[in-house]
């Protein structure tokens, strides 16, 4: 696929889009989540395709790096298995995560996922009256044009602690210093790939979130979504 073509076809949502970005562990999942329940918009998780394209990968006894099998995994996506029970639960797995970050360094990959970001922000789907969307590069390269913009961030370690907290309930065995190995190899994977690398967006609004809990994340987010937004 040509990148640069892909850039090209962009989008301008008519209905109002939250992009939210942010490394992982950030909280900007659950700000997200929390926004598109606030606002009645529809809400995608677009690392969760990113991990789905993985997790079809690995099933189907390749490895991630396999640039050609996550290409055509990535082209076949069916979103509707991000709501199996069974399919959802793999997608959180400490090893789904890792090759998540892997798979979505290809760029051929990242243009066939980039397709179905956009429809979706253009047309929330169940007639929702806009959309949250929340990635590495949703401000930047998936929604340029989206109505509020958001960078949400922590430091390295507590990000490493919320992430094996959650993941520890599966794999007793995981060990904090394993996770924040992963959560700093996956921030210089992200920031350094060639295509859509994760950054700040010029008028992205910026929250750390390293001493908040989640409810004063939310009012700070909440504020910050406000000012841009006329509804």
């Amino acid at each position: 696929m040509d990148w640069e073509q892909k850039l090209s076809d962009g989008v301008t949502p008519s209905k109002p889009v939250i992009a939210v970005d942010g490394p992982a562990a950030s909280g900007k999942g659950t700000l997200a989540r929390r926004l598109a329940a606030h606002y009645g918009f529809a809400y995608l998780d677009t690392g969760a395709l990113y991990r789905a394209v993985a997790l079809s990968v690995i099933d189907a006894g390749h490895a991630p790096e396999s640039e050609p099998h996550g290409v055509a995994a990535a082209e076949t996506l069916n979103m509707a298995q991000l709501d199996e029970a069974d399919f959802a639960a793999r997608l959180r797995t400490a090893e789904t995560g890792k090759a998540a970050s892997i798979v979505a360094a290809m760029p051929d990959v990242r243009a066939a996922i980039l397709s179905a970001q956009r429809r979706f922000a253009e047309n929330p789907p169940d007639n929702k009256s806009g959309a949250v969307l929340d990635g590495r590069d949703i401000g930047t390269v998936v929604c340029p044009d989206a109505s509020a913009k958001l960078f949400i961030t922590a430091n390295a370690a507590i990000r490493a602690e919320r992430r094996w907290k959650e993941l520890r309930i599966g794999d007793a065995a995981l060990s904090l210093a394993e996770v924040l190995v992963d959560i700093e190899a996956r921030d210089a994977r992200d920031k350094s790939r060639a295509i859509a690398p994760m950054k700040q967006a010029a008028d992205a609004l910026l929250l750390d979130t390293s001493d908040l809990s989640i409810e004063e994340a939310f009012t700070a987010v909440l504020a910050l979504v406000e000012s841009k937004l006329n509804l």
